[in-house]
């Protein structure tokens, strides 16, 4: 029958409005975030259960374990949503998802602007959790790595200072310490100084130069003892 003029193209069953691209597009990057959040949960985990009891608890608040397992829980079941629904194209799903995302951009809007406005109380709250991880510096392997990397990237030392790290009982200064880091910090405070660099270039150059003179002393050696070798 013939299509009345000025009358819709009726659609295909092959139609669909959905694209596969997008559909797609939005199933690999969920994917990829839901290994990932897998990934971070089996590494807090592992690293949870190989800590002592005693120090574990001691420092509960300040665990990097802890973080990754909260962190990568949250995104599992984020990603979980995001990966299922684009894959079956369930509305509830990807709804759920994106109120997901709206919610946890508009939380960390919140934080910028109540940081920026609270900007002392966010900055004592901050120094308060930096000194808390100081003083269990030593009790946890995972934190210890976690503060020495943060100190060696931004090249600081302590929360505000170098004094932070007299709350540690081993590098606390006072005359009854018996610990041998007494008035000092950790190696990661001391950054390379460019006399220091030019020494390590320097040393290592003059290595390279020893171990090419002794290949050289020994192919002389077997030479003189085999002149056709």
């Amino acid at each position: 029958m013939a299509r009345r003029p000025g009358a819709p193209a009726a659609y295909g069953e092959e139609f669909s409005f959905v694209s596969p691209l997008v559909k797609y597009l939005l199933f690999f990057f969920n994917m990829l975030f839901w290994v990932i959040s897998m990934v971070m949960v089996s590494i807090g985990v592992y690293a949870r259960l190989m800590k002592h009891a005693e120090a574990a608890l001691a420092c509960l608040a300040v665990d990097p374990a802890i973080l990754l397992i909260v962190v990568g829980v949250l995104m599992f079941l984020l990603t979980f949503c995001g990966c299922i629904g684009s894959l079956r194209e369930n509305i509830c799903l990807l709804q759920t998802f994106s109120l997901c995302l709206t919610i946890v951009f508009l939380l960390q809007l919140a934080a910028g602007i109540l940081g920026f406005a609270f900007s002392d109380k966010a900055r004592g709250k901050v120094s308060e959790i930096i000194n808390n991880a100081i003083v269990h510096y030593r009790d946890d392997l995972d934190l210890q790595n976690l503060i020495d990397f943060g100190q060696k990237e931004f090249s600081c030392c302590g929360g505000i200072s170098y004094k932070d790290w007299s709350l540690n009982m081993y590098f606390n200064c006072s005359e009854d310490n018996p610990s041998r880091e007494r008035c000092s910090v950790p190696y990661s405070c001391c950054l390379p100084t460019p006399s220091q660099l030019v020494g390590i270039l320097l040393s290592q150059i003059l290595v390279n130069q020893i171990k090419d003179q002794i290949k050289l002393q020994l192919y002389n050696q077997q030479h003189r003892a085999d002149p056709w070798y």
